[in-house]
């Protein structure tokens, strides 16, 4: 397992729900964390916690947060983008609003993170980039389309770092979750005291954040309640 001392990590959506856990579990861990927020919530920076203003859509934002981490710690080995929207986007509604506004976020926030890192990730030798996906972007079981098809192009996207790295040290996986308690599906019709908890999802992130270039895993799959298998 790689020590997680001295390791720089870069996580969108840090400030809420499984990206909250995953900066808590982090930086609990021994990593220097940079957290790109809109908001910081109750997160308070310091000496091994960075906070910056990152917007998912604005253009640019991904390379300033870049840069001035690198400026902060002068290394950069994790991106991990749990950024994401889940607005209602239906097949046969002609409003594309909603399907906008998660390709920019779900999709294209993602790309422009780990493209502006990517340079830091090859000097690092052991690179790591987790996308949060879904279950949701392994098959389509409600009518939220919009939202499947941003999980799906993020899986895709996960897929291509991994290609790309591969020969530099770069290891991607992309961690696909079912329902879990967040403020995300606080309007699902499922029990959220059987859905699974952010901090089990973050254990699985550290975990492999740590596997050995040897040792990849592409997806991970989590689920609380019993689907076949996909």
């Amino acid at each position: 397992m790689l020590d997680p001392v001295g390791r720089v990590a870069l996580i969108t959506g840090g400030s809420r729900g499984i990206g909250r856990e995953v900066l808590r579990r982090l930086h609990g861990s021994g990593w220097l964390v940079s957290a790109g927020i809109r908001n910081a919530g109750k997160l308070v920076a310091g000496p091994d916690l960075m906070l910056h203003r990152w917007d998912a859509e604005a253009e640019g934002s991904s390379e300033a947060w870049v840069a001035a981490t690198m400026a902060r710690f002068g290394r950069i080995d994790a991106v991990i983008n749990a950024a994401g929207i889940n607005p209602k986007g239906l097949l046969l509604d002609p409003d594309e609003s909603a399907h906008d506004a998660m390709w920019r976020v779900n999709v294209k926030a993602p790309m422009r993170v780990i493209r502006a890192a990517w340079p830091h990730l090859v000097a690092s030798g052991e690179g790591r980039v987790v996308n949060l996906s879904s279950l949701s972007g392994k098959r389509v079981a409600n009518e939220n389309i919009g939202y499947a098809m941003s999980k799906f192009a993020v899986v895709a996207l996960t897929q291509e770092v991994r290609r790309l790295g591969w020969e530099h040290g770069i290891r991607a996986t992309a961690v696909c979750p079912g329902f879990v308690a967040t403020e995300m599906t606080l309007g699902a019709k499922f029990p959220r005291e059987a859905m699974s908890r952010p901090e089990d999802v973050a254990a699985l992130v550290e975990m492999v954040l740590r596997l050995p270039n040897t040792a990849s895993v592409g997806e991970l799959k989590v689920n609380c309640r019993f689907e076949a298998l996909l």
